[in-house]
């Protein structure tokens, strides 16, 4: 008798599960209009290709470009790897324009903590990102919602950033891919939390995850200037907020499908991660000023 309570028990969770995953994956399909459209993950990149192509553009003009010829010979230089003749003005124009730099985080311009989500240092760094977004982002926006995946997105950046700034004081540091690996962890821990709804419980699915973490995270070892710290900060965020926000459904006493990890339904915990995110930098910003 107690065997077959447990086995029914059991049933129960994988059909709920089922529902859930499936609920989550038919969400896009009863959007209308613009809802449809994946306007974050666009307007992300749109925002971001901006800010390089002004960045890239003030570097060139920097290095002595004159004319368009010019700005365009000096990106196309630049584009697979920074020449060393061109380094010192890149480095500055991004440091002007928002990278995280740890001197003048603490002299109070806090706004580098969010700022070099959006910044890249040269095209092949600018489009990796960038397609990897536009896949990812496109894929989460869908699964999620608009307002979700940025705020997902968003936080994990800051956190990410937040980690450099601690573990790599000494590391100028721009990019997106800290906040890459925080929808790659948020995605991650969907499928845990969904495990049973798909075959071999997930685990196929959830191997080939922690292949292209571990392989992502190991090209951080071998390549030179690679912020993994920043990878691993944004990593270990996403998951968090992957675990209490993406969508999970359950049926409600109405008998209709709720997602009970939307952000108005969990809007006290979103406070808190606000305010947790603001705690870690405060915590960063009083050790790092201990060791200068």
């Amino acid at each position: 008798m107690q065997n077959l309570s447990f086995t029914e028990e059991a049933t129960v969770r994988i059909q709920r599960t089922k529902t859930s995953y499936q609920a989550a994956f038919a969400r896009h399909h009863t959007q209308q209009g613009l809802t449809r459209i994946s306007w974050v993950t666009w307007s992300i990149i749109a925002v971001t290709t901006t800010l390089w192509v002004l960045t890239a553009s003030q570097a060139a003009l920097a290095a002595g470009a004159h004319g368009v010829r010019d700005i365009l010979m000096h990106i196309i230089r630049n584009a697979i790897t920074i020449q060393p003749q061109d380094d010192q003005a890149i480095s500055k124009v991004l440091i002007t324009d928002g990278a995280k730099y740890n001197t003048l985080i603490m002299q109070r311009q806090y706004w580098r903590l969010i700022a070099p989500v959006f910044l890249h240092v040269n095209a092949l760094h600018l489009g990796l990102n960038m397609l990897n977004l536009l896949f990812l982002g496109i894929y989460l926006e869908r699964l999620a919602g608009h307002i979700r995946l940025l705020f997902i997105y968003l936080v994990s950046g800051v956190i990410s950033i937040i980690a450099s700034f601690h573990f790599a004081p000494q590391e100028l540091s721009v990019g997106a891919s800290g906040a890459l690996f925080g929808l790659v962890g948020a995605y991650s821990i969907f499928i845990v939390m969904h495990r049973r709804a798909m075959n071999w419980k997930g685990i196929p699915a959830i191997i080939e995850l922690i292949v292209i973490v571990g392989f992502n995270l190991a090209l951080g070892l071998v390549i030179p200037n690679v912020d993994n710290y920043a990878h691993v900060g944004g990593l270990i965020s996403g998951c968090f907020l992957g675990w209490w926000f993406m969508p999970y459904y359950k049926v409600s006493a109405n008998d209709t499908l709720t997602d009970t990890h939307r952000l108005s339904a969990r809007w006290p915990l979103v406070l808190l991660t606000i305010l947790g995110t603001l705690s870690l930098a405060m915590i960063a910003l009083y050790l790092n000023g201990i060791k200068s």
